[in-house]
């Protein structure tokens, strides 16, 4: 379990640089408010996550199927990512008045552990046989 969870540490700092580039291009270049910048950024980093999650962090459990562990996947993160990144996002910004970048880093901080328990009990819960 330690070391999954070293994996998916590893990819899920990744991620979240993934995440928080796309959040600051979005904020900054394209000007778009933190609380729309954020969903995007999150799908992005979902993608990437799923990804490499599939091929390092779970690679011993292929069952169920591919396309039914990413639909799995993007329903776990989506209820904990997007909905968590984007309403911490805005009540770290809106409420308490930190930057947005900072909100997108605590978000992230917070949102981490429920999605590695979510993932592993439930995305790439069966084992092969």
């Amino acid at each position: 379990m330690k070391a999954r969870f070293g994996i998916f540490s590893f990819v899920g700092a990744i991620g979240a640089l993934v995440q928080i580039v796309a959040f600051a291009l979005l904020t900054r270049r394209v000007q778009l408010p933190p609380v729309a910048a954020m969903p995007i950024a999150v799908e992005l980093a979902i993608l990437h996550n799923f990804v490499w999650h599939d091929r390092l962090t779970w690679r011993d459990r292929r069952i169920p199927a591919r396309a039914i562990r990413l639909w799995r996947f993007h329903v776990a993160n989506g209820l904990v990512s997007l909905a968590g990144n984007t309403i911490l996002a805005y009540w770290l910004v809106e409420i308490l008045g930190l930057r947005a970048l900072w909100s997108a880093v605590i978000a992230i901080a917070v949102c981490a552990p429920v999605n590695f328990l979510v993932a592993d009990l439930w995305v790439f819960g069966e084992k092969a046989a």
